[in-house]
């Protein structure tokens, strides 16, 4: 298959005044300078899932999105030791999109740069039969990390993105040829 990877960089962070913006629009220009990808974000500030988790028209768009893609990153705050309850509305909201498909992970916060968050992410994302990949990029005291341009010279973190990149595209190419030629059986 030639056509790109189709990515989708779901943003988490639902909170006023939240960091995800800057640490979402940093990984988007990395991403979108490589060929393998073509990249969009669902921002869950803006797309209204419930948490009753019944089914409305707003489901049924986020859930065709789902199915067309290839593979997830997912941009993560941590909170109280764990991810969002809008990550996980998100997750959901949602059964048979996910299977089979890779999702990574760019995690931010004080201390412990949002890897508690991840931890428990991986957990969620094997029980719907996601792949997860292994390398994340995480930012340690995520505000000191970037310019008042959104940059950053954090050069384990951009090391990271490239690997996670790298990785995404890998499994995203051999799960994308795998479900063509054999429907996964979850």
């Amino acid at each position: 298959m030639d056509t790109p990877l189709r990515l989708e960089v779901i943003v988490a962070s639902t909170r006023p005044e939240r960091f995800a913006p800057v640490v979402a629009d940093w990984f988007l220009r990395t991403v979108r300078a490589t060929p393998e990808f073509d990249t969009g974000v669902i921002d869950l500030i803006t797309t209204p899932l419930p948490t009753d988790l019944t089914f409305t028209p707003e489901v049924e768009a986020y859930r065709q999105r789902l199915a067309a893609a290839d593979a997830f990153v997912a941009i993560t705050s941590e909170y109280n030791h764990g991810y969002p309850a809008s990550l996980k509305t998100a997750f959901d909201n949602a059964k048979h999109e996910w299977r089979a498909k890779p999702i990574g992970f760019v995690s931010y916060g004080g201390l412990s740069g949002g890897l508690r968050a991840v931890e428990q992410l991986r957990q969620v994302v094997a029980e719907i039969h996601m792949v997860s990949i292994r390398e994340t990029v995480s930012f340690h005291q995520a505000k000191k990390r970037f310019d008042e341009s959104g940059n950053t010279q954090d050069g384990a973190a951009i090391d990271a993105a490239d690997r996670l990149i790298c990785q995404l595209a890998w499994w995203a190419r051999t799960l994308r040829t795998a479900r063509s030629a054999d429907p996964y059986p979850g």
